[in-house]
């Protein structure tokens, strides 16, 4: 649940600093959704790295795999299907109009 939250926050800030760059230049330089996914993947390849780079802590037998998959790959997945479903979603209300 900490890893959903936190790639949740990391989403968050790459989508308000992609509203806040559009509002400052006063141009439409980026979708802020599509950069707030782009931080998050930034941030899941990093994250991914020094999981399978490090060696698990003593005590641990959890093998590398579930915790890639479990704090990596799992809260990426979830914020992706909501960002594309959302995306979806306004595309329909806008197509309906």
């Amino acid at each position: 649940m900490g890893a959903l939250l936190f790639y949740t926050f990391i989403y968050f800030v790459g989508h308000f600093a992609a509203l806040g760059l559009n509002e400052v230049t006063k141009k439409k330089l980026l979708k802020h959704r599509r950069a707030g996914l782009g931080g998050v993947v930034a941030v899941a390849i990093l994250h991914g790295y020094k999981i399978i780079s490090s060696i698990p802590p003593s005590g641990h037998e959890d093998d590398t795999l579930y915790a890639l998959s479990y704090f990596v790959i799992f809260p990426v997945a979830v914020i992706s299907a909501a960002v594309f479903y959302l995306s979806s979603k306004d595309k329909n209300d806008s197509g309906s109009k």
